[in-house]
């Protein structure tokens, strides 16, 4: 659009790629949100010193924040985005809701006004009856938000969601609302300019989600409205979200390119029937997470590799890192909005499943193999999925892909060939013979391949380019030798003792310590908390595993702690 820009960041983003792209970058402050992102004041000086006439807030922090707009507002500065009314009556939930209520639209049953502290927390939920749901009042994606199903776990609740929503979006006020089990999560975007012209951009579907988080969305058919559709009684309730890649695949649109527009004071350019439903489109949010923790803790590291899927087709990819960047402890651990769309929606998975497949992510721990599991799923693909489909499909948390015995043949034999390829591409460098393990006159080999601690004895056979695997079966002399081999050189291996993690607590990811609430010689009791670990603004209560004294403490408040470092030891 031939708009000149001005990036702010925190300092340990001062590589990060939007300040790379950008015209000119600006640092507001040290890494906790609170001194850069959401301090106002260093950000106004940004946009004084560099003499920016227009603000995008991007999302979360101050995007939904109207005392942020009120101050571009007063310096004559341009909020792209909506109004201090807009903003006031849909990024404050309490408002949004007696709002709608006021407009004969149904909400969730609950307490609409700001809940003062823990015992009125609780006060309030046995009134409208657990379980509850608590969130932060200015808050959105899943950060800010506990259930609750007893008084204790309010209590937790309320602790958690406040300090959560004060450090990711500046404002702690909470309110509590019935949770609704078993819900579909839909969501509708919009589009409207100052002339009272609106749009509305068709529905998403955003069920598939884990702490409260989208994972996975859909689109068959800017602001947006959230509407929970309860699996039991079939209602719709409104919320307010932001999102907008698959809406603009499957409509042509560039929602950021309107809002700018709008912003400027242009009309908009389209009526509600020029707005199409080309295909359909798929969104998977990648994240520096371990999937099998919880479906998903924090992961921090350098990308050693990174390569994302474009050279496949209908393949768009959301992001700002690079190879080489920094996943922190400070920020969401988002790496990407992963996108594909088609004419239809098999299409569209199909190609999710394909790029998923090559997308190369090295350094930190993802969560691709949840999304690629979620998305072949065969409720997920006949669509019998809700907010809970995560826990009911896998109860005991994800394991990982489970091997079919074709796939373990096809696993096994492709671990084989590509190992006898390695090996034979050694035995030259520039053209020039070198020393390799593999005789160069080889044509067959024998190999011990070990997958799930079972052993397997392949046959490997060359001709040209094309490897043929077998496994031995009638060869005992090779596998009684191989085993002997196996268990004489295994006395030079030190047995791992497991460790007894009811007498420990360590770190499950890699975070600050926000609170330690027990000291060398207190007696603690099985699930009590021991202390609270903050990582990509999300708090997590540490307990006890067992009843106990307490023998050692080896952390305090404002400590960086990694995953797996010894926090605390019982007797």
């Amino acid at each position: 659009m031939g708009i000149k820009t001005v990036a702010v960041h925190s300092d340990v983003d001062s590589s990060a790629v939007h300040v790379k792209v950008a015209d000119e970058a600006v640092c507001v402050g040290p890494a906790p949100t609170s001194k850069s992102y959401l301090n106002m004041d260093a950000i106004m000086n940004a946009i004084k010193q560099t003499g920016a006439q227009a603000v995008h807030p991007g999302y979360g922090f101050l995007s939904e924040n109207k005392e942020f707009a009120k101050r571009l507002a007063a310096e004559g500065v341009t909020f792209i985005g909506p109004d201090t009314h807009a903003i006031q009556a849909m990024g404050d939930k309490i408002e949004s809701k007696l709002i709608a209520k006021a407009a004969k639209v149904n909400t969730i049953p609950g307490f609409d006004g700001v809940v003062k502290d823990a015992e009125e927390a609780v006060k309030i939920a046995g009134e409208i009856g657990y379980p509850v749901m608590i969130k932060a009042s200015a808050g959105g994606g899943g950060k800010g938000m506990r259930i609750a199903w007893n008084d204790e776990e309010t209590r937790e609740g309320f602790r958690f969601s406040s300090q959560e929503a004060l450090s990711s979006f500046g404002d702690d006020r909470l309110l509590i609302e019935k949770f609704i089990d078993n819900p579909r999560h839909i969501e509708i975007q919009v589009l409207a300019d100052k002339h009272g012209n609106a749009l509305w951009l068709n529905e998403r579907e955003c069920s598939i989600q884990r702490r409260n988080q989208k994972v996975v969305e859909e689109i068959d058919a800017a602001c947006t409205v959230t509407f929970v559709r309860s699996g039991s009684c079939c209602e719709y309730v409104f919320l307010t979200q932001v999102e907008h890649p698959i809406t603009e695949c499957i409509t042509g649109l560039d929602l950021v390119q309107q809002m700018i527009r709008i912003a400027k004071g242009y009309k908009l350019q389209h009526k509600q029937s020029d707005i199409p439903i080309n295909g359909w489109a798929v969104e998977s949010r990648v994240y520096a997470e371990d999937p099998y923790k919880s479906f998903g803790l924090p992961s921090i590291g350098r990308l050693s590799q990174y390569q994302e899927p474009l050279d496949l087709p209908n393949v768009r990819v959301d992001s700002g890192i690079q190879e080489g960047s920094d996943i922190s402890i400070y920020y969401d651990p988002m790496i990407s909005k992963l996108v594909t769309y088609g004419k239809t929606r098999e299409e569209a998975l199909k190609k999710m499943e394909d790029a998923l497949d090559n997308y190369v992510i090295r350094g930190v721990t993802h969560n691709i193999p949840l999304l690629r599991e979620i998305i072949v799923h065969s409720r997920f693909v006949s669509g019998d999925i809700s907010t809970k489909f995560l826990p009911e499909v896998y109860p005991d948390g994800f394991k990982g892909h489970m091997l079919t015995a074709g796939e373990r043949r096809e696993l096994l034999a492709t671990a084989a060939a590509l190992y006898v390829a390695a090996q034979l591409r050694s035995q030259k460098f520039l053209g020039d013979l070198r020393v390799s393990v593999v005789p160069a006159e080889c044509r067959r080999w024998e190999l011990c391949v070990e997958l799930d601690k079972g052993v397997h004895m392949l046959g490997v056979s060359r001709s040209g380019n094309n490897y043929t695997v077998s496994e031995i079966v009638q060869n005992i002399t090779s596998l009684v030798t191989s085993h002997k081999l196996a268990a004489s050189l295994s006395k030079h291996m030190p047995e791992k003792v497991p460790e007894d993690t009811s007498s420990i607590l360590r770190s499950p990811m890699p975070g600050s310590v926000v609170a330690v609430s027990v000291k060398p010689g207190d007696n603690v009791a099985e699930g009590q908390e021991i202390c609270v670990i903050e990582a990509m603004k999300m708090q997590n209560s540490m307990t006890a595993a067992k009843t106990a004294k307490v023998k050692s403490v080896h952390c305090k408040a404002g400590d960086t702690v990694g995953e797996g470092d010894l926090l605390v030891e019982l007797e």
